[in-house]
């Protein structure tokens, strides 16, 4: 099972470019596998300061897919940084802010929970 946050500040959001198993290079949540004894939300707040720098509140879950456990959660401390010395981080390529109007940025993955953020109106 995965984790993963979508975190939007000033119509931004936070996003990593990273390889993904199917071989493509693509913008991503942040986010990562529920190690054992975690909870998905542990594993959540644990996955995005390990891949963004940022310390997170979960402010509720917007979505849980078979695979995946999707929150909405909002930045409480920390600063942008990719650790690039973290084994757990080689597959990221780069962390950033993303406009939500930068749509060649959003894929098959990641459009969806757009959308489904906008009907729930949790932006």
């Amino acid at each position: 099972m995965i984790a993963q946050a979508i975190v939007i500040q000033k119509d931004k959001i936070l996003m990593v470019r990273q390889y993904v198993q199917r071989g493509d290079v693509v913008w991503n949540f942040p986010g990562g596998g529920i190690e054992a004894g975690e909870t998905p939300e542990q594993a959540c707040l644990r996955e995005v300061k390990e891949e963004t720098g940022y310390d997170v509140r979960i402010k509720h879950r917007l979505i849980l897919t078979p695979k995946k456990h999707t929150f909405i959660a909002e930045v409480v401390g920390g600063k942008l940084y990719l650790d690039r010395g973290m084994k757990e981080n080689s597959d990221i390529i780069d962390v950033a802010w993303v406009a939500l109007t930068d749509f060649d940025k959003f894929d098959s993955f990641t459009r969806p929970m757009l959308l489904l953020l906008d009907k729930s109106g949790a932006k």
